[in-house]
């Protein structure tokens, strides 16, 4: 854990817009908890330049209990989400791919044979918040805590230029593909500089972008960089 108090970075600062996140109303009764993969090759049916161009697909997060209904493990064998109205499919794409993945409105994705019809959509521009998370981020099984932090930390030094100073692991998770199990971390980044939460929104970290990994998203409440929040 990396938590070193300093000095407030707000500034002034034009966000770039060539990397957004494009989000599409779904209908959906339910979906499997361990939906990366097979979402990925359903959508790869109508949009195949997808791994080419960088996409990120967001896992369709539900939330973690509602109406008694609790989230289940991981290793929950069969285990269903229950999509509400307001949950969303969300891909951080570049800003020149918006026509082409809008072709996904109208559209109906088998996902693991539970049907998901893809709505109207809404772009979404990335925000320059000081405070920055993801729920999976690529890790080792049998690496530790300190070392995934010295590691990421090493990656973020590399993309951005900044030295990062406030981090935090949270839950474990692991995602399934055929030929391997992925293991992953959540992720919250604190007290970055605009350019910094920026570049690491655009570029995400580590890989499996295309499965939900190393998508950050900002973190309301703690402190933002824009002035007018």
């Amino acid at each position: 854990m990396f938590w070193q108090e300093d000095e407030d970075k707000s500034l002034p600062y034009q966000i770039p817009d060539d990397v957004i996140d494009l989000s599409f109303a779904i209908r959906c009764k339910t979906l499997p908890l361990d939906h990366a993969w097979i979402l990925l090759q359903s959508i790869l049916e109508h949009l195949p330049w997808l791994l080419d161009e960088g996409v990120g697909i967001h896992h369709i997060h539900v939330a973690e209990s509602n109406n008694g209904w609790i989230r289940p493990a991981d290793d929950e064998v069969g285990a269903l989400l229950y999509p509400s109205r307001r949950t969303k499919m969300t891909l951080r794409i570049p800003s020149l791919k918006l026509k082409q993945t809008n072709e996904l409105t109208g559209k109906t994705l088998l996902i693991g044979g539970h049907e998901l019809a893809v709505g109207k959509s809404k772009k979404k521009e990335l925000t320059n918040d000081s405070v920055i998370f993801s729920r999976h981020v690529l890790s080792d099984s049998d690496e530790s805590e300190n070392d995934f932090l010295i590691r990421i930390s090493q990656d973020i030094k590399q993309i951005t230029g900044f030295t990062v100073k406030k981090m935090l692991c949270g839950k474990t998770h692991t995602i399934n593909t055929p030929s391997e199990k992925l293991f992953t971390r959540h992720l919250m980044i604190a007290d970055l500089d605009s350019e910094s939460s920026v570049k690491i929104q655009q570029s995400g970290l580590g890989d499996a972008r295309a499965l939900g990994c190393g998508i950050f998203l900002p973190h309301k409440g703690i402190k933002s960089l824009n002035a007018s929040e």
